[in-house]
This record gives structure tokens, C-alpha cells and sequence, in this order.
């Protein structure tokens, strides 16, 4: 590689990840300020407390702090060991990223079934009604910006450990004329009337949420496209770079002296 077009390449490569580095640290950040702020308030899974939105904006705020720290030292310094770290970290990135993707694509049916029957195990042993509950404040969140009430209706809610024997579901599950929002409002939620115990479907939500974020997910299904395809360039374009400072790098310490392609020889 010429030294205009090695010089070029390192740049871009060093500026690259330090935008990527501020990002994971945004990220972290973010996943810090979730779990110290609303503890317990960003998981609808309470047997899978890893699973968690700060739990997981934690973990990919530090994977893309690490890789991308590797990677702006590596070519700052241009230090083989860091790059060719780098390079191996993105590659066993992908290659993870690549699995889960494709075990999701096989198993998508069970996969399916799996987390409808999970959420649905959270509403039965671990709902409490108290407004202290993080569980309770979550899922009404839930219904009242989607509009729905249980997992795949309404029924998911009868009998459950927070009111056994009774057929009744949350009032976060009211439609909203039947509500009596009275401003008290917690975690961006209203207090209303007990129209939940009154046994009375026809004032509930009908949809389940599972139909409902299903819905929300498709409509904005090329937001997603644009963010893999964004993600996939961003480490596709690492490792080629990386590929070639690092040899570039060898080749340099090996006392080879660097000249630009001659188009004449």
C-alpha cells in the first residue's frame, strides 16, 4: 500500500472508531442511567432479569467501548498486536451476530411461542397491583401505549397469583373513555377507576400486545433494515481496514521500505 493511501485509510479508520467509542459510551451510559433510575422498571420478564433494557444497554455499551478503544489505539499508535485484536473480536462479532440471526430465522415459530409463554408466566406468579411494582408500571405502560391488554388477551390476566379466583385484569386495560384519568401521573402513567374489577370486557382493550408491538415492529421494519445495514458496513469496512494496517503495519517493522504502485514497471 502506498503511504498516501495507508495514511488515508488509518485516519479515516482512527476517526471512524472514535465516533463508534462515543457511541458505546452514550450507550453505557444510557444502560447506567436505566438501571440506577428505574431499577427494575425495563423488564417484562422478571425470570430473566439479564434480559433487562438496562442489562442490555449495559453489555453492548462496553462490547462497543472495548472493540472500538482497540481499534483507535491500534491504528493511532499502529501497534500489530491491538489491530490484529480488533480484527479478531469484530470477526467473532459477526460470526455470533450471524448465528443468533439464523437461529432465529429457523426457531422464529418456537422462538415465538417461547417468549408468549414466558410473559405470560411474569403476569401469573410475579404482577402485583401495588404501584410500587415495577412489573405493574411496566405492563401499563405497555397497554396503554399500544392499546391492548395481556400478552394474547385480556384472559391472560384472570386468576393470577395478584388475584386469584377473580376475573379481572389491570385498569391500564380500560379503553380511555371508560377511564377516570385522575393527573396523578408515575413513570408517564395515570391513575383511574377500577373499571378492571368490573367485569365488564366490552371496556377493555380486546387486542392482545403481542399482536399490537408486532404491528408497531413491521411498520417500522426499515428503520431496522437501515440500522443492520448501517451496523454490517461499519464492521465490514473495520475489518477490511484493520486487515490492512496490520499487515501494512508487520511489513513496516520488518524494515520493508514502501513505495506507491508504479503503473510503468
Amino acid at each position: 500500500m502506498g503511504r498516501s493511501g495507508y495514511t488515508c485509510v488509518r485516519h479515516v479508520f482512527c476517526s471512524l472508531n472514535v465516533f463508534v467509542w462515543l457511541a458505546g459510551c452514550a450507550i453505557l451510559g444510557v444502560g447506567v442511567w436505566l438501571r440506577l433510575a428505574y431499577e427494575g422498571y425495563t423488564n417484562l420478564l422478571p425470570q430473566y432479569s439479564l434480559l433487562s433494557a438496562d442489562c442490555s444497554f449495559i453489555a453492548i455499551g462496553v462490547i462497543t467501548f472495548v472493540v472500538a478503544f482497540f481499534g483507535c489505539c491500534g491504528a493511532w499508535f499502529q501497534s500489530h498486536c491491538m489491530l490484529v485484536t480488533y480484527f479478531s473480536l469484530v470477526i467473532f462479532m459477526f460470526l455470533v451476530e450471524f448465528m443468533f440471526a439464523t437461529l432465529a430465522f429457523v426457531y422464529r415459530t418456537g422462538l415465538g411461542a417461547f417468549m408468549v409463554d414466558e410473559l405470560q408466566k411474569g403476569i401469573r406468579f410475579h404482577y402485583n397491583s401495588s404501584s410500587k411494582n415495577a412489573l405493574h408500571n411496566l405492563w401499563s405502560h405497555v397497554h396503554r401505549e399500544f392499546h391492548c391488554c395481556g400478552v394474547q388477551e385480556y384472559t391472560d390476566w384472570y386468576n393470577i397469583n395478584a388475584w386469584p379466583k377473580e376475573q379481572w385484569v389491570p385498569n391500564s386495560c380500560c379503553i380511555s373513555k371508560f377511564a377516570n384519568t385522575t393527573g396523578t401521573r408515575q413513570f408517564g402513567l395515570a391513575n383511574s377507576t377500577d373499571c378492571g374489577h368490573s367485569g365488564s370486557p366490552d371496556m377493555w382493550y380486546q387486542k392482545g400486545c403481542s399482536e399490537q408491538v408486532q404491528m408497531w415492529f413491521l411498520d417500522r421494519l426499515h428503520i431496522v433494515g437501515i440500522v443492520g445495514l448501517v451496523v454490517a458496513f461499519i464492521q465490514l469496512f473495520g475489518l477490511i481496514s484493520s486487515m490492512l494496517l496490520f499487515c501494512t503495519v508487520r511489513h513496516k517493522r520488518s524494515g520493508q521500505t514502501y513505495k506507491s504502485y508504479d503503473h510503468a514497471s
